[in-house]
């Protein structure tokens, strides 16, 4: 239950269910995020340095650049197979929802993989190194596959969680934050981890392949424990307008519902050119300690700074977005990302610099707002085309880090090769045409991708907050006129239904209803009340189906099977909930004359909307409406105002 005065604006108090609820998704991505920084960055740095130990130099350089290159193109080949993977969990229905499943064995399957790769698949390159690569890409290619279901699930489970942009805000901020935690955490532990195993497998104070496949157990088995907390924690959301979709989509559906949503495909390019700079200066920030600066031991600040300024800004984000628009927080973002190219550039021999420089390059909600735009552009897909892909359309954001994973262990692996930055290497053996390639792959190339993401956000991405409250209401007065149907259950009353007033006014026609914008008429059948106070009572016996995270509107399912949407105010979705009081949770039995909501009025007034209560039915078509009160008089909640029954 979500209270809050109706007299002041005090901040809402959260149930032990939603607590449990984020705090499960918060840890989820812990895990999660450490096993792909695993998968995406340190994987290769393995293969460059210990893999291929007890092999010449010239024959582990080869393999190197072997591997490097089936990595890419088995990571390309997945562009194609990741919106598949969002379509078969889209069309996933279990008793335990369509994401969980494949959250949890996503995990399992693809960390008992991984730990097949940290073991150099058994050696078996110093045996067969034609058979090691053909098993290299069966075996990455699987390992990717059920990774990509993982991945997909999680953050599908966002608009599934809530349909409010604001709420969907929070999971998502909570997410990149604790993201924040499990990626930037393997900065600071990776060269504690991996030397310590080595050391007591070897005695030599060193990155050896024994540690590493210590480093890559310990990250598989937090992902296993945090997927478990997804699963046990968290609840999927079944509302009307998830439910109104069609549900089944094919795999001609699957790349429609991509390529003809504008509001997915820039968003995508901009993200793109971010996540390019940002992942191939990531995978490279540990070579500039090692090999440029000769200093591997202090590698572990890079961690350290990323992580405190991710518990800063992550949890800043709704906040700062109540004031300032997604947009322009992704722009701030990419501005701080280019000046620390400058720094990283023009001050390298500076700690302080070097250090404010790291500061600015994590200052970024890029991935914060491309996730959010990617479940807001979910509904404007529904709306545009009628279909509601969630997993396809997030399966967008992991196929673009996938694919510049790809291109950063390119890129890695061509820098090791080309500088000489493999195997026992040291500082001292890099030349200034070293440092000039690696500047130009590390630092220029990345800078040149964060000033092109700007402009394409700032020209193409128009998809708003505003827009998207404006979206949903609109999806609402489709389903009042009975365009789009739900698909789960039957819609008409068994037998003849008498609905009560469910507030105290007058009572008037949809038609007659003024609408925020100052066009008159509500579409649908139903009535509505200009209310006299600010409750809401239970209109008949049955049982709260769902409730806008917003709290202005929700559904009641009469015992007989009538669904009724009862809608507080016009424009109140905007409101984000403040100002209303529930007294009921989602899936609660409940009487007629039951009191459900209190609203404020007047803050509703303040605001600039209306307060109209408006009634109707979801699927207008399949229902006859009888009335027994006469529009303009005045009703008293629980009096009868109408009767429904089924259309003959």
């Amino acid at each position: 239950m979500c209270i809050l005065d109706t007299k002041q604006k005090p901040a809402a108090k959260l149930t032990a269910a939603q607590w449990i609820s984020r705090s499960a998704f918060c840890f989820g991505n812990v895990g999660h995020s450490a096993f792909y920084g695993v998968m995406s960055t340190y994987f290769i740095i393995f293969v460059t340095s210990g893999m291929f130990d007890g092999l010449s130099k010239h024959v582990a350089d080869q393999l190197i650049a072997l591997i490097t290159g089936l990595i890419v193109g088995v990571r390309i080949l997945e562009l194609i197979i990741d919106p598949v993977i969002g379509n078969i969990v889209d069309n996933t229905k279990t008793r335990w929802g369509k994401f969980k499943p494949w959250i949890f064995w996503g995990n399992i399957v693809s960390g008992a993989l991984l730990l097949v790769l940290f073991t150099g698949i058994f050696g078996l390159a110093k045996v067969n190194w034609v058979l090691f690569a053909i098993l290299f890409v069966i075996i990455f290619l699987a390992f990717d596959i059920f990774y990509s279901f993982s991945d997909v699930s999680y953050w599908g489970m966002v608009p599934a969680l809530s349909e409010d942009s604001n709420e969907r805000g929070i999971y998502t901020s909570l997410g990149a934050f604790a993201g924040t935690i499990g990626w930037n955490g393997l900065t600071i532990i990776v060269v504690p981890i991996v030397t310590y195993f080595t050391y007591l497998a070897t005695g030599q104070h060193k990155e050896g392949a024994v540690g590493w496949f210590a480093f890559a157990a310990i990250i598989t088995a937090l992902a296993i424990l945090s997927a478990l907390a997804v699963c046990f924690g968290t609840k999927e959301k079944q509302n009307l307008i998830r439910n109104s979709a069609q549900q089944k989509t094919t795999i001609r559906d699957v790349f429609s519902a991509i390529f003809h949503n504008d509001q997915i495909l820039w968003p995508a390019l901009a993200y793109l050119l971010y996540s390019c700079a940002y992942v191939i200066t990531n995978g490279v920030l540990f070579y500039l300690y090692k090999f440029v600066i000769g200093k591997p031991g202090q590698f572990w600040i890079v961690g350290v700074i990323a992580t405190i300024i991710g518990f800063c800004t992550s949890p800043l984000f709704p906040i700062l977005n109540k004031f300032i628009p997604r947009k322009w927080l992704f722009i701030m973002g990419q501005v701080c990302m280019a000046l620390a190219y400058v720094i990283f550039i023009a001050c390298r021999s500076n700690i302080f610099m070097m250090d404010l420089g790291l500061v600015l390059f994590n200052i970024n909600y890029a991935q914060l707002v491309t996730v959010l735009t990617f479940t807001d552009a979910i509904e404007y897909g529904q709306l545009k085309n009628g279909q509601r892909n969630e997993a396809v359309v997030l399966a967008v954001r992991p196929m673009i880090d996938k694919l510049t994973g790809a291109i950063s262990n390119g890129l890695v692996g061509y820098i090791a090769v080309a500088a000489g930055m493999t195997g026992a290497a040291t500082a001292a053996d890099m030349t200034a045409k070293d440092i000039r390639t690696f500047d130009s792959m590390a630092f220029y190339i990345p800078m040149a991708l964060a000033i092109l993401s700007i402009v394409v956000f700032l020209t193409k991405v128009k998809l708003s907050e505003k827009q998207h409250a404006a979206i949903v209401e609109e999806l609402k007065d489709k389903l009042a006129k009975g365009e789009i149907k739900t698909t789960d259950r039957q819609a008409t009353p068994t037998e003849e239904t008498n609905v009560l007033a469910p507030a105290d006014g007058q009572l008037m026609a949809l038609a007659d209803v003024k609408n925020e914008d100052g066009t008159v008429g509500f579409p649908g059948k139903g009535f509505a009340i200009a209310p006299s106070d600010g409750r809401i009572y239970a209109p008949f016996d049955g049982t709260i189906k769902f409730t806008f995270s917003t709290k202005h509107a929700f559904e009641i399912v009469a015992d007989d099977g009538l669904e009724t949407i009862i809608h507080v105010g016009l424009g109140t979705v905007n409101m984000r909930g403040e100002g209303f009081n529930v007294h009921y949770t989602d899936g609660q039995k409940v009487h007629a004359g039951d009191l459900l909501i209190e609203f404020d009025r007047d803050l509703i007034r303040q605001n600039g909307y209306l307060d109209t209560v408006v009634t109707f039915m979801v699927r207008p078509n399949l229902v006859d409406v009888v009335n027994h009160v006469q529009f303009g008089t005045t009703v008293h909640h629980g009096e009868r105002v109408i009767a429904v029954t089924a259309n003959k």
